[in-house]
């Protein structure tokens, strides 16, 4: 399995962008998954937004994306969002594998986090608080979870497949239970979050995969103060067309454009996986 990781930090450009790539042999196809992350402070005075790339010595061949918009006044967010970056660190890259699934990585990092930014709560008196979507790739299968506004997109080939749903007063349950987006008439409550890494109350988790990725799918991972310009259609087309960087920076730049001096930080990550332009040798370290 041949694998290649490189980080770049992009000078004179406004959003801060870094770039991770990865190239891999899987079971009857190649493909590689290449995967950038950018932030922007927005209008705001401080930026609570925390994206990240992590690989790990004890998963090798893995990839994880991560992205938390903390809440909780002007220190409060950025503790939480903090917290939620170190706690993924922490167990992703720290901890061997012993038999763990994605999944339950993916619930520990948030349990984790949770319950630290809970303890945290009351000993500052204050109520930090932040949202997680989280992404593991590996091999051709992903896994997700998320709490809070943040999304998830899935598409494939530029046509949407999944996107995670807010856990926000603007969505409903249906009759089994599951989250579906709502209505018109609850378009007021959707800035009212129900569950969030840290909140006083009940954390609810909401999970996702895929187990037959391919070249055409990618995922984008995308704070509200990013999401909330585009339409999904959009999204899809400027990632399937362009290089995980340049659509990075063209999502950045419209949002900026979009947002007529008033937007909040925004952050983003996003996962691509293309043809490779040759077979890598299995065998390669």
């Amino acid at each position: 399995m041949a694998f290649t990781r490189r980080e770049l930090a992009l000078k004179n450009s406004p959003p801060r962008l870094r770039q991770s790539l990865m190239s891999r042999t899987v079971s009857a196809a190649n493909f590689k998954v290449s995967a950038c992350v950018a932030e922007h402070i927005g209008d705001r005075k401080d930026q609570q937004d925390r994206v990240a790339i992590l690989t790990s010595p004890h998963y090798p061949g893995t990839l994880m994306a991560l992205l938390a918009d903390g809440m909780g006044g002007r220190s409060g967010g950025r503790i939480a969002s903090d917290q939620v970056m170190e706690t993924a660190k922490n167990l992703f890259q720290g901890l061997p594998e012993r038999g763990t699934t994605l999944r339950d990585i993916l619930g520990q990092i948030a349990a984790e986090a949770h319950a630290v930014i809970r303890l945290t709560a009351l000993a500052s008196e204050k109520e930090p608080h932040s949202t997680l979507v989280a992404l593991i790739v590996q091999r051709d299968s992903a896994v997700w979870v998320h709490a809070g506004d943040s999304r998830l997109y899935h598409f494939r080939d530029g046509a949407l497949e999944h996107k995670t749903i807010d856990h926000s007063y603007g969505s409903q349950l249906d009759a089994d239970g599951q989250l579906v987006e709502g209505g018109p008439e609850t378009e007021r409550y959707k800035n009212i979050l129900f569950s969030a890494i840290g909140i006083g109350h009940e954390l609810r988790l909401d999970y996702g995969e895929v187990q037959d990725l391919r070249p055409g799918d990618s995922f984008v991972l995308a704070s509200d103060g990013l999401w909330a310009y585009f339409s999904e259609r959009e999204i899809g087309a400027i990632v399937h067309q362009q290089a995980v960087r340049d659509a990075a920076e063209s999502l950045v730049r419209q949002a900026r454009e979009r947002a007529r001096g008033g937007g909040d930080n925004l952050s983003v990550a996003i996962i691509k996986l293309d043809k490779l332009d040759r077979p890598i040798d299995s065998g390669a370290d």
